[in-house]
């Protein structure tokens, strides 16, 4: 069958967005296929090995007791029904005592739900589901604004050390310092000089792949310092302490371990390990989400290089670059206001990288300048009713000249602060 105006897929152009977004499920569906077997091939012999052995005992019980497998049956019912209840068989901490009450509302509006600990009444439910409502959109939008200041700490940081090295870079002759160009920095040339260090230095953004390093080497330190805690307090071997870190910072919140459900902790002062297991929570928290939505950057950027590669087999599908007069640029790009400026929307997005900074480097995984992400954010509310509006009476989006006036392009939430902070193009990876 022949497809629609040469088109392979046979409904003409795909928007670069939807293409990403199938590409993205797919990958997940991918992703969840091969998980799926891997941990079925590691935990299923375990689960019947189990389930062998439950039986054995449960026979072995039954006999030597003489009870019926029914009475049996109802009674480890009514254990179940009690453990949902929070009654263990070893001595634990009241579940709902002032104390244990604000640990579980604690695990909810982090999102992290442990399960230990869940209402039983209908008053609680129902007071869950509002509770629950205003406290996660509280605790995101604070892991939102924690992720903005670490960016802010991080490229600050990372903008002194530059300026250090960029300093001991320009040699000094003659007892007069080279500029850029070569120039002595006399009296005309002094001015030359510091001109283009100053471009230089205002133009260098830090990368997302340092940023993404030092984000996770502070989530391993938080967490080899927490399950050193946990492996002492708990008794936890330190493979399982790592394992609740991952579990209880990324906000999986299986279940299966707990921190800081004793009642005493023999040789520890209870009250400082409790409040140093919250603080740890929450540092490891807010340090995995930063990571995660660092990490979700770098995915967009290897989306968006996959999506270019599938433009040489399906041209119409994803329009060559470059060639179409009324081609808009790329929504996905942020660069410094004085670039964007300049910036011809017929123009390549690479030419622009290359000429537009002083080195010739490219400005993917780089992040924007402090100016530029201070005035995205005061729109960045303005620019999301706009976006909801739009797609609720079904008009398309416009051009992205509103975009480059705000400061920023796309992305809302925690992914559109990630876009603001770090310059997210994929043009050049």
């Amino acid at each position: 069958m022949a497809c629609r105006n040469g088109c392979c897929c046979g409904s003409g152009p795909i928007n670069e967005d939807n293409a990403r977004f199938l590409l993205l499920a797919l990958f997940i569906i991918i992703y969840l296929l091969c998980g799926a077997a891997v941990f079925s091939a590691l935990e299923q012999p375990k689960e019947r090995e189990a389930k062998e052995r439950w039986a054995q005992r449960f026979e072995h019980f039954s006999q030597k007791y003489n009870l019926s497998k029914k009475d049996l049956n109802n009674f480890l019912r009514n254990y179940e029904e009690a453990n949902v209840a929070g009654i263990r068989v070893d001595t634990i901490r009241p579940r709902w005592d002032f104390s244990g009450a604000f640990y579980f509302v604690g695990t909810v509006v982090s999102t992290i739900g442990f399960g230990m600990t869940t209402p039983a009444t209908i008053g609680g439910k129902v007071f869950l589901m509002f509770y629950g409502l205003l406290g996660c959109a509280a605790t995101i939008l604070f892991f939102n604004l924690f992720l903005e200041r670490v960016i802010t700490v991080i490229a600050v940081v990372l903008k002194s050390c530059h300026e250090r090295h960029h300093n001991k870079a320009v040699l000094p002759q003659n007892g007069r310092r080279l500029s850029e160009g070569g120039r002595p920095g006399g009296a005309g040339g002094a001015g030359g000089g510091g001109g283009g260090k100053g471009q230089d230095l205002a133009g260098w953004k830090p990368s997302v792949y340092c940023v993404m390093l030092i984000l996770g080497v502070a989530a391993i330190l938080v967490s080899c310092c927490a399950s050193l805690m946990y492996s002492a307090a708990e008794g936890w071997g330190y493979l399982d302490s790592l394992y609740f870190c991952f579990v209880a910072f990324s906000t999986i919140g299986f279940g299966d371990m707990v921190s800081s459900q004793r009642v005493v902790y023999e040789g520890y002062a209870t009250a400082v390990y409790r409040l140093g297991n919250f603080f740890l929570i929450l540092t490891g928290v807010c340090c995995i989400y930063s990571l995660f939505n660092v990490i979700s950057i770098v995915i967009k950027q290897v989306l968006n290089w996959l999506l270019r590669r599938l433009e040489a087999p399906c041209r119409c599908c994803f329009p060559r670059r470059g060639h179409h007069p009324h081609r808009h640029p790329r929504r996905n790009v942020v660069a410094p206001g004085h670039l964007r400026a300049r910036r011809d929307p017929s123009i390549e997005t690479d030419a622009i990288n290359e000429s537009e900074t002083d080195t010739g480097r490219r400005m993917s995984g780089e992040m924007i300048s402090m100016r530029d992400f201070l005035a995205a954010n005061k729109v960045n509310l303005a620019i999301m009713q706009k976006q909801l509006s739009e797609m609720a009476i079904g008009h398309p989006r416009q051009s992205s000249s509103s975009s480059r006036q705000n400061g920023f392009s796309g992305g809302v939430g925690a992914l559109g602060i990630m876009n603001n902070r770090l310059a997210e193009t994929s043009v050049d990876r």
